[in-house]
């Protein structure tokens, strides 16, 4: 029996760098804060955690710089994670005299920069993603009035014979932003710019994780709950392979589900770290006495 593990997998570059960035940072300065989870890992939010970064929801809730001379110490810096954040967010944090420091993805920020550039130009902005991912709520704060569609049933939303302009949350499959932009031309609209924001590495690890579920008896796809692209590649492999699982780590598993099987297939989302897919897949041998296996994954 074998193990394979998806070519691509695991932390992007995008990811990677707001973790490192993170680490210097905390290094080197004892109050620092994360305007939201640095990302949707429920496993490195606690690591840094450990290390003295301190997770935030809101502005309000990071305690202000105090001049020069204060008895008391105010915060130190403010870590913007990879999902980015809001222009009112950043102008909030500036007001309270805090120290940002910007570990947004660099595609991000493209999206960012596209949808100020698209509601300059006058086009009603339009995104395909979900409303409550703190990517989309970011971008939504770059433009006036954006509408966001999740699916068809979101449609209704768009005003009739409007000059749109259309962007994609970065973690959407591109079969997906195909079907939405589609359904959005059968409507009235009287221009209509698309701008393809789709991640490439996102694309890859989807690519990869659909080719080895095909191969595979039962698949495994690891990451956070909560993480957009994670969800997405247990929806694009359960389409294939219905014995497909999304579990955030080893303890996850229900040890049940691997008896009988002659081959198991494991992938990770883009905020998954190495360190969680190699205790997986080395239980995952012991467990079954499985010979090792690999799918062509670049290490």
């Amino acid at each position: 029996m074998k193990v394979l593990v998806a070519q691509k997998c695991g932390f992007c570059h995008g990811v990677r760098n707001a973790i490192t960035i993170a680490e210097k940072i905390l290094a080197q300065e004892k109050d620092v804060y994360s305007l939201g989870p640095i990302i949707h890992n429920q496993d490195v939010v606690q690591q840094l955690a450990k290390a003295g970064l301190k997770t935030v929801n809101d502005v309000e809730d990071i305690p202000p710089r105090l001049p020069c001379g204060s008895r008391e110490r105010g915060s130190g810096s403010v870590l913007i994670r990879s999902h980015g954040a809001a222009p009112e967010q950043i102008a909030k944090l500036k007001q309270r005299g805090l120290k940002i420091v910007d570990a947004t993805c660099v595609l991000v920020k493209r999206v960012q920069r596209i949808a100020k550039q698209l509601a300059d130009d006058g086009y009603k902005v339009v995104i395909i993603g979900d409303e409550n991912h703190p990517e989309v709520q970011a971008v939504m704060g770059c433009a006036a009035d954006v509408v966001v569609v999740a699916d068809e049933s979101d449609l209704q939303k768009l005003p009739e014979n409007a000059k749109l302009g259309v962007v994609c949350q970065t973690t959407q499959s591109p079969e997906h932003f195909g079907k939405m932009l589609g359904a959005i031309g059968r409507r009235g609209f009287s221009q209509l710019k698309v701008i393809n924001t789709l991640c490439k590495e996102a694309i890859k690890r989807q690519e990869s994780a659909v080719q080895l579920c095909k191969q595979v008896d039962i698949m495994f796809v690891l990451g956070g709950l909560e993480s957009s692209n994670t969800r997405r590649l247990a929806e694009l492999c359960k389409k294939v392979n219905r014995q497909t699982y999304h579990l955030e780590n080893w303890n996850g598993l229900d040890k049940r589900l691997v008896f009988g099987k002659n081959v198991a297939g494991v992938t990770a989302g883009a905020s998954t770290p190495d360190w969680i897919i190699a205790e997986f897949v080395g239980n995952l041998v012991r467990l079954g006495r499985f010979d090792t296996g690999s799918a062509g994954r670049n290490s």
